[in-house]
């Protein structure tokens, strides 16, 4: 309801300044969100911060099951912030967030310190994996509104892949100035525990243990191991397909049934933006990231293309 609410309060407003910039409206919107942000942060008990598209729908769906299985609540509900606390007042308060817009109200745009005094998951992954799956989620699902909103590439723009990824404001050095001022900052943090999402594919129920921990839980493994099992890739497609969380919103929704790469579960691959370069495209955007991207993330193409060299040769 509180989203519906936020929703129509966003249209109203934008409706009432029609008369106002491009520029300019897009600021007051992202003011808007931003501070509808900063009260739901100020509520949470845990916040769950990613870049867009780094795995954060199939943490919510491993996280909301867990929590189903523990207190016997109904599977179709996705996990959205306090929807499963008023449910049952046991869990906790999860404030799921891209991190785009709170800055934009605050104005504390060089450092985290709005996050501070909160419990923070940082969830992580590959920037070239996420860079790739951004461009499909542009392409295939993003609302024009909200690619002008975060300066992204016109909608329908005639742009390659290769094009995208080296982008500016929406490609690899986007991604990368994200992760590296999380970096930076992480020691500011009352309590911050580092996901990668590659940690969570090679080992999901000890990932999502340890979540389960850091937030204050102490997990049965029946309950790890049903949400690792519900939270499956295949399910999830399959879940996508039915729609079976309709309940909650668009999130979980494919845009074209006949297009595999409109779904929100697409690959899951780890290191598949590979499936979509040249050789020298592939250098190009490896030396980008090793030169640039904090190694704190343990992103290391050097050590990765020795491994690979090394499975080719079944060493």
């Amino acid at each position: 309801m509180r989203s519906v609410i936020n929703k129509i309060s966003r249209q109203l407003l934008l409706s009432l300044v029609f008369f106002l910039p491009k520029k300019r409206k897009i600021q007051l919107e992202r003011w808007h969100r931003g501070r509808e942000e900063f009260r739901v942060l100020q509520l949470a008990d845990v916040v769950i911060v990613s870049f867009g598209k780094s795995g954060r729908t199939w943490l919510r769906v491993l996280i909301s099951r867990y929590y189903q299985l523990k207190f016997a609540l109904n599977e179709r509900h996705l996990l959205a912030f306090d929807n499963l606390h008023r449910k049952n007042p046991a869990v906790p308060k999860i404030f799921f967030t891209h991190d785009n817009y709170l800055k934009d109200f605050t104005g504390h745009t060089s450092n985290k310190t709005d996050y501070y005094s909160s419990k923070v998951i940082l969830l992580v992954r590959n920037p070239l994996d996420v860079v790739v799956s951004q461009y499909f989620q542009w392409k295939f699902r993003m609302r024009p509104g909200k690619k002008a909103l975060n300066e992204y590439p016109e909608h329908n723009s005639d742009i390659s892949i290769y094009d995208f990824v080296m982008h500016e404001k929406a490609g690899l050095t986007k991604i990368i100035d994200y992760l590296n001022l999380w970096a930076a900052e992480a020691g500011n943090v009352e309590a911050l525990l580092m996901v990668r999402y590659e940690d969570m594919r090679s080992d999901t129920a000890g990932i999502l243990e340890k979540i389960a921990k850091f937030a204050g839980e102490a997990p049965q493994q029946e309950d790890i191991e049903g949400a690792v099992e519900f939270a499956s890739i295949e399910n999830m497609r399959s879940m996508e397909t039915k729609k079976t969380f309709w309940l909650s919103g668009s999130r979980m929704v494919a845009k074209d049934k006949s297009n595999p790469d409109s779904y929100k579960v697409r690959k899951a691959k780890v290191g598949g933006y590979r499936d979509y370069f040249d050789d020298s495209q592939i250098a190009a955007m490896h030396k980008l990231v090793t030169e640039k991207l904090n190694p704190v993330f343990g992103y290391d193409f050097a050590r990765d293309e020795v491994l690979t060299i090394k499975q080719a040769a079944g060493v």
